[in-house]
């Protein structure tokens, strides 16, 4: 079962990130130009589950997501990895799959979230461009999750979009002091305010 495969490949053009796409192989290693990505293993699925209910004690088998589907399946190349010619992948496959649908794409990434306490210092970034807006700042008790946040009861007395704003849009990265030294005094009483944020890459 056991079997090495060997290809070449040109570079994605442009500077985006680079991904190889490992559906249908099985378990194994993986090279590029002879420096290792890592261990694959697309074939390790989530079990199914039939209905999710919160309800009783914890365990790591309530609730779980993405069922039936690969724990992993595109993995990252890093450019340094790759020459601007002639590349080779070399794959070393334990369970036998089927590396006919492998292929390397570049990824793009439209937005990215963070959700971070008080007293924290948070880093927003867009790996190598540079931020373009933010969709969402809320500092309180904001709701929701990536893509769907909303503000909660309670807000930071200056506004977190226009800090957000004036510190971050047009920098590749950006630092902020997530604490009501920044964001201003809240009405949130004794709770832990949080600061939740979408920015668009």
């Amino acid at each position: 079962m056991m079997t090495w495969y060997k290809t070449t490949f040109k570079a994605p053009l442009r500077t985006n990130p680079v991904v190889v796409d490992l559906q249908g192989l099985g378990k194994g290693m993986a090279w590029v130009n002879g420096k290792s990505i890592g261990r694959y293993w697309p074939s390790y699925r989530a079990e199914e589950e039939e209905a999710c209910d919160y309800r009783g004690s914890y365990n790591n088998n309530k609730c779980v997501t993405n069922c039936g589907k690969p724990t992993q399946r595109w993995y990252h190349v890093p450019r340094s990895f790759m020459d601007k010619d002639v590349n080779t992948l070399v794959l070393f496959e334990e369970f036998g799959g089927n590396p006919s649908g492998v292929n390397f794409q570049t990824v793009s990434v439209g937005s990215a979230c963070a959700n971070t306490n008080e007293n924290h210092v948070l880093e927003l970034s867009c790996h190598s461009k540079p931020i373009s807006a933010i969709k969402f700042a809320s500092y309180g008790d904001p709701k929701g999750t990536c893509g769907a946040f909303q503000k909660g009861t309670c807000e930071g007395a200056n506004d977190a979009l226009s800090i957000l704003q004036n510190a971050c849009v047009g920098k590749e990265t950006c630092t902020i002091d997530v604490s009501e030294k920044t964001f201003g005094s809240s009405n949130c009483g004794k709770i832990t305010k949080r600061l939740a944020v979408e920015i668009a890459c």
